[in-house]
């Protein structure tokens, strides 16, 4: 199969630079979070985003006696903090 322009939408960056930066920024900040609290693996593999059903995900931090995850919901527009204690945290991001 060949790709061509027809099979992929046109993705020009300055239709989306605002988002693009802020994406970055918050995902510098949520992998500074979990390198501090996630013991330390070679190369940095634990900070390392995981591909979840709704965006990306730290999977399970450990912090105390639990462990948490961040995850950024990119389908709801959110960022959401879930810990095993069955807390609940979540920032809406504006479009």
């Amino acid at each position: 199969m060949t790709l061509t322009s027809r099979n992929w939408p046109a993705l020009r960056v300055s239709d989306w630079t605002p988002t693009r930066d802020t994406l970055h920024m918050w995902t510098q900040i949520v992998g500074k979070i979990r390198m501090a609290h996630a013991p330390l693996v070679n190369h940095w593999w634990q900070v390392t985003f995981y591909v979840s059903p709704r965006g990306l995900t730290t999977s399970a931090v450990p912090y105390g006696d639990g462990a948490f995850e961040i995850e950024f919901d990119l389908v709801g527009h959110r960022l959401e903090v879930r810990g095993s204690d069955g807390g609940t945290g979540a920032s809406r991001c504006v479009r």
